[in-house]
């Protein structure tokens, strides 16, 4: 069976790289700017993490949904954190969600599974 994180982040490597060597120098300054927010400032890198996966399940993004669970679970978060989050985003987002809230759970359980 083949690793679904493996082969996310290795296909969001290869088109962030073939994007990115086209030097467009609006998309540079997004992907710097989206980098740079998530860094530590008032709020941990912890909190903007969450804040960004109740985001990107409101919005129903599922690959911005797999990029900060696996962040959430590099920077320790546990499985009851993310989960209350994603109860959050769920009542916010309301039932149009359940499906990203299905598949987050599901990545969550491989992360668990395959990162440990």
């Amino acid at each position: 069976m083949s690793n679904a994180v493996e082969e996310f982040n290795a296909y969001r490597s290869k088109m962030n790289d073939k994007i990115l060597a086209d030097n467009n120098k609006i998309i540079k300054r997004i992907f710097n700017l989206d980098t740079n927010a998530f860094t530590a400032g008032a709020l941990d890198v912890k909190t903007k993490e969450l804040l960004g996966l109740v985001a990107s399940t409101v919005l129903r993004c599922d690959d911005c949904v797999k990029y900060h669970l696996e962040s959430c679970y590099k920077e320790g978060l546990t499985k009851e954190e993310v989960m209350e989050t994603l109860s959050i985003a769920t009542l916010i987002g309301g039932t149009i969600v359940i499906p990203h809230l299905r598949r987050a759970y599901e990545y969550w359980e491989t992360l668990e599974t395959t990162q440990g």
